[in-house]
């Protein structure tokens, strides 16, 4: 893939689908850096080369600012951000409490308000490029997941918006909405409900980490150049009708 700018953040970086989109920035050449609270430090070890971990709490703005002056302060550009820090915290919605509601909330949405404003003012000095990591359950619901859907669909309006705003800077921003992936998001999920979804997926099984990646990689690099404000989702044909 082709790649014009140098630096790169990956929210959630440590693990998952975020560690496989670090991998493939650092194999692209990218210096990319890995936001997390804890998880990315021995991800950034075991890289190695051009891959570094900057201890960030995504819900602080504060924080996640001042990890980015880090990281510009380091090098003078930032050109790619992926949003891609993700909670879960299921329950009926009779049952769920403020607290359940309020801590998605604040890591999914928040925490991409947060690290979007932060890198904003460099970002737009070149041409910056934004993945934000959504799901198919912001686009379609799922029984359980009403804190954690309002949030996946929020970061699409979210993303069409600041499309729009910043295109004149030449910044792109697009979503990635997976299905089901197995990660540790979705290591808890009972087993007869394993099954149940997937008699809704066309090709009858979850997603790797890496097949969610591949079409991150490509929104953020320059084959791309004229992508803007576009949902791709990557679900294996899942419907849940």
């Amino acid at each position: 893939m082709e790649y014009s700018g140098e630096v790169a953040v990956v929210t959630g970086g440590g693990s998952g689908i975020g560690e496989q989109i670090t991998r493939g920035l650092v194999d692209n050449g990218i210096k990319t850096y890995i936001f997390s609270r804890s998880r990315g430090e021995e991800t950034a070890d075991e890289i190695g080369k051009n891959c570094y971990f900057i201890e960030t709490d995504v819900t602080d703005f504060q924080s996640v600012e001042g990890s980015v002056q880090e990281v510009v302060d380091r090098h003078g550009v930032l050109d790619y951000l992926v949003n891609n820090a993700g909670f879960t915290s299921d329950n009926l919605l009779l049952r769920m409490s403020p607290e359940e509601w309020g801590r998605v909330i604040d890591v999914n949405l928040n925490g991409v308000f947060n690290c979007t404003r932060a890198s904003l003012r460099y970002l737009i000095k070149g041409k910056g490029s934004i993945v934000n990591v959504s799901s198919v359950s912001g686009l379609l619901g799922n029984p359980g997941q009403a804190n954690y859907s309002a949030s996946k669909s929020a970061i699409v309006g979210f993303t069409k918006t600041l499309a729009q705003e910043y295109g004149k800077r030449e910044l792109r921003a697009n979503v990635v909405a997976p299905g089901f992936v197995d990660t540790r998001l979705t290591e808890d999920i009972p087993e007869n409900k394993k099954y149940s979804y997937l008699d809704n997926i066309i090709l009858k099984r979850f997603a790797e980490p890496e097949e969610i990646a591949h079409p991150a990689l490509f929104l953020l690099s320059d084959k791309a150049s004229y992508i803007t404000g576009t949902v791709l989702r990557v679900d294996g044909g899942l419907s849940f009708g």
